[in-house]
């Protein structure tokens, strides 16, 4: 069975798939998606958790890391939809242009 964020880098064209993460990089801003599947960010049922991360770049041009939200929806469509809508609404960038 596929990993649910290998699943998700289907709906994001945009962005790189590192094995570890996904991963969208503008000039100003860096958001990664990484899967937890072990400990308390997997819910009763077996679906892991995706966590949202925002970092913004800073005038050293290191990014650093802001807010980050975690998303438990079950079905991928709805997943990708909300993390899509995240992630635009924070960063004010379609991601998936």
């Amino acid at each position: 069975m596929r990993k649910r964020l290998e699943i998700l880098r289907d709906y994001f064209p945009t962005a790189v798939y590192t094995g570890r993460a996904i991963v969208f990089i503008s000039e100003e801003t860096r958001v990664e998606l990484t899967e937890h599947t072990h400990g308390s960010l997997v819910l009763s049922n077996g679906v892991s958790t995706i966590r949202v991360r925002l970092f913004s770049k800073e005038a050293s041009g290191e990014f650093v890391q802001g807010h980050y939200e975690d998303f438990e929806l079950e079905d991928i469509s709805d997943l990708a939809g909300e993390i899509e809508k995240f992630v635009q609404f924070a960063v004010g960038k379609n991601i998936k242009e």
